[in-house]
């Protein structure tokens, strides 16, 4: 919001410089986004008098003048300017006078001679002097403008233009009276509100409409007052055109600019109906379905029925609280008007005029919350202007209200001791009690507390948080000291980031490329990768689009996506991580939330090469899983089993147990889900990272390694086919007891020599003894306890050969 420094000073004079007030207002979270002059520098231009005008001999289009600019002599001044008459005055650039220009070495002004006639200066338009032109020739000054006079003082042009970034929690601050009431309590200084007459002359029998209100919830007061009999001849005053035209608004024609300059000054949106224009009463209602206004901006709009307008008996009249129609808007021929001054709420505006493509002055105000007991006044301001400037005769005021649907302002109590442990400073109660009652805020001094009732412009007053946050700016953020808080630092290390890390280059080192997506996901893939086992699905209240709409059960449901999409630009060979959370729950109240990491693969086993290739399979990508879990893991610590998710392939899946504990699944992704989605074979896992850390964490005992010889034992059985491997090392593991130092597989055979569902596995077993070297007869003893439990637990048989 712009806003005059001149216009500011009138409602509060601090001492302060512009440099300071700026300051001052960005510490108490006004932000100056800018602050420049009116005009750009220029010097030597003053008010002169044009004493006469003389035809120049040599040129149709130009003028001699002389011009008195309170000199001894007059000035010789050749002119081209179609408007220049005797007595005008107009700003004269004397010789040696420097303009503004766009190179910003400014433009100076010497004796020159026009066309065989001396010139000793020059007469100046307003683009001359950095203003706007309203007409093609000479800046035509008041005729009461004092000879001589610097024309920046005259028209304040070194008046300094704030230009102020009001956060959408302040909706007071915009205006100058909201504004001022700030640098008031900031200085401490009485504010001074214009003089507002408050006996205006009713005409009894006045044209005020009678008003009905249908939506009383959404328009909770509104006020009409007719104004008739207003001399249009005359214009708007210079200092309400310079008022508004430094705030940034254009000056229009009298009547809109009163209503304008009264929202700049109170922060009340104001509007003027042509009264002429107007068929039987007034009513503020909701508009009806597809019903179409067209608007002062020549807009025609259809309307869904949600927005609240103001209509008379022939229809919608105006977008309330955002722009008026073109059928009753106030022409230069108007004399008769109906002021309207309202408390539209929040909701009732926001969001309409973004809908019709609109953003107006007072929508932005409406939608942050105007002060709801401001009408009155501003309804007041507003005819005593007018009345006072160009006559007329008021009527009588028609107001229509619901106290019980006006904002309610309930107290706020403020605990004393809790403004010093949030501020950390001790403040006088009695600062407390200045700061909070020039505010506005009606104060109760209790013992150990401050009762706050917010004054009815402040909408972001509700928790004693909100208080101290007024208390702390006021009193200055400068003000108060830093001090290092004192803290109990625990030096317990925390390694789950490293240890993940160590995950993270673990996949790297083998081929895989790290993602980061969102935790959001698309129904339709959550639908796909749906089992019972994974739980149910959070859906978004309010999703950023229609496909990441739900919370993700699996990671899974981020990284295909990138698969697809690496895919469709010929990329065959994909593979994927990520760690992140997934989200299993129906309500926030029930979500768990499940640190993981998962893995993708497609294509084959190494990129293309010279060498035999070969597509990925189920071994490969356990092999890749496996380099997860730290290398110093007992193998008998780790079970396979076969996992039933529905969207995995149920022949080439698994879960992983560590220690019996159920850490996550791996697989192949079935082929229909597969197919559905356009993808090729793909293998895909997810573990959880809790129990893989707690593994990570262990710490593991360092032995002396024996220096007595190992004996290896290798057995041959022959084994039903559907024992997995995994069982058979278990059992051997258990038989073989603690000599047992190493176990792995080293041949299958399935084959005309093996009996159908049958297998022969080989099965190397490796013994040593810490204090002794093992005897044959303990290496028998031992191995024959393990083909025993083979043949009891399984029915093995060993083979010979």
């Amino acid at each position: 919001m712009k806003i005059s420094e001149q216009w500011l000073r009138q409602w509060v004079n601090p001492t302060n410089t512009s440099e300071q007030l700026a300051e001052q207002l960005t510490m108490a979270g006004l932000e100056i986004d800018d602050r420049y002059a009116v005009a750009r520098a220029f010097s030597g231009v003053v008010v002169g008098e044009v004493v006469s005008v003389e035809q120049h001999p040599d040129a149709d289009k130009l003028r001699v003048t002389q011009v008195n600019i309170g000199e001894a002599e007059l000035l010789q001044i050749v002119c081209g300017a179609p408007n220049v008459t005797v007595g005008m005055k107009v700003p004269v650039a004397t010789v040696g006078a420097v303009l503004p220009s766009d190179d910003k070495k400014g433009f100076k002004i010497k004796n020159g001679n026009l066309r065989g006639v001396a010139s000793n200066g020059m007469l100046c338009g307003a683009s001359e002097i950095d203003l706007t032109d309203s007409i093609d020739g000479l800046l035509e000054l008041p005729t009461d403008a004092p000879i001589g006079t610097d024309i920046r003082e005259y028209l304040g042009l070194d008046n300094q233009i704030l230009d102020i970034s009001i956060t959408p929690n302040r909706g007071d601050c915009f205006s100058v009276r909201g504004i001022a009431r700030e640098i008031s309590v900031i200085n401490d200084l009485p504010m001074q509100m214009p003089t507002i007459a408050e006996n205006i002359t009713i005409t009894e029998n006045g044209a005020t409409p009678a008003v009905t209100v249908n939506a009383v919830e959404a328009c909770p007061r509104y006020l009409l007052q007719s104004i008739s009999n207003i001399d249009r001849s005359i214009e708007t005053p210079k200092w309400m055109q310079d008022a508004l035209v430094q705030s940034g608004l254009r000056s229009h024609n009298f009547l809109v600019d009163v209503t304008n300059y009264v929202l700049m000054e109170l922060g009340q949106p104001l509007h003027a109906f042509d009264a002429d224009t107007i068929v039987g009463d007034i009513v503020v209602r909701l508009a009806q379905p597809a019903e179409t206004i067209t608007l002062l901006n020549e807009q025609t709009v259809t309307l869904t029925g949600d927005e609240l307008v103001i209509a008379d008996d022939k229809g919608a009249l105006a977008l309330a609280g955002i722009m008026g129609g073109q059928r009753s808007s106030v022409t230069d021929s108007t004399t008769n008007i109906i002021v309207e001054s309202a408390f539209f709420g929040q909701l009732a505006i926001a969001a309409r005029a973004r809908r019709f493509g609109l953003h107006t002055d007072a929508s932005q105000r409406f939608e942050r919350g105007v002060d709801f007991e401001l009408p009155a006044l501003a309804l007041a301001r507003a005819c005593d202007l007018i009345i006072s400037i160009t006559g007329g005769q008021a009527g009588p005021i028609v107001k229509a209200e619901s106290a019980e649907h006006l904002p309610a302002r309930a107290p706020i109590t403020l605990p004393i001791t809790k403004v010093r442990d949030v501020i950390g400073i001790d403040i006088e109660p009695t600062e407390m009690v200045r700061i909070l009652t020039q505010l506005g805020f009606e104060v109760e001094q209790q013992a150990d507390a401050l009762v706050c009732k917010p004054p009815s412009y402040r909408f972001d007053m509700s928790i004693r948080e909100d208080l101290i946050e007024e208390i702390a700016r006021i009193y200055g953020y400068d003000n108060i000291p830093s001090v290092l808080p004192h803290l109990q630092v625990s030096m317990d290390y925390d390694d789950t980031a490293d240890l993940t890390h160590e995950m993270k280059l673990a996949l790297v080192d083998t081929g895989y490329m790290e993602a980061i997506s969102f935790s959001f996901s698309d129904a339709k893939l959550e639908a796909l990768l749906d089992d019972e086992a994974l739980g149910e699905v959070l859906a978004l209240a309010n999703p950023i689009s229609s496909d990441l709409a739900v919370m993700r059960r699996t990671l899974l449901s981020s990284l295909l996506p990138c698969v697809q999409y690496n895919l469709n630009r010929q990329q065959p060979r994909v593979r994927f991580f990520e760690t992140g959370l997934s989200f299993v729950g129906q309500s926030i109240s029930e979500l768990v939330q499940t640190p993981s990491i998962a893995l993708v693969a497609v294509g084959n086993v190494w990129d293309e090469q010279a060498y035999q290739n070969r597509a990925l399979d189920f071994y490969d990508l356990k092999h890749d899983i496996e380099q997860l879990l730290p290398a110093q893991i007992e193998g008998a610590r780790i079970r396979y089993e076969r996992s039933g998710l529905n969207f995995l392939h149920p022949g080439q899946s698994a879960k992983l147990y560590i220690d019996d504990q159920y850490v996550g699944w791996l697989g192949q992704l079935h082929p229909n889900t597969a197919k559905q989605l356009d993808l090729p074979a793909t293998w895909v896992a997810q573990l959880s990272l809790a129990p893989l850390l707690t593994v990570a964490r262990e710490q593991h005992a360092i032995s002396t390694p024996s220096k007595f010889p190992q004996v290896r034992r290798d057995i041959a059985i022959l084994v039903d086919s559907d024992i997995s491997l995994q069982t058979l090392e278990t059992t051997i593991r258990a038989a073989a007891g603690e000599l047992l130092t190493d176990l792995w597989l080293f041949d299958v055979y399935q084959g005309d020599k093996v009996p159908t569902g049958q297998r022969s596995l080989a099965f190397a077993l490796v013994w040593q003894d810490s204090t002794q070297t093992l005897s044959d007869d303990v290496v028998k003893t031992t191995t024959d306890q393990v083909v025993q439990a083979l043949t009891e637990q399984h029915s093995a048989q060993l083979r010979d050969s």
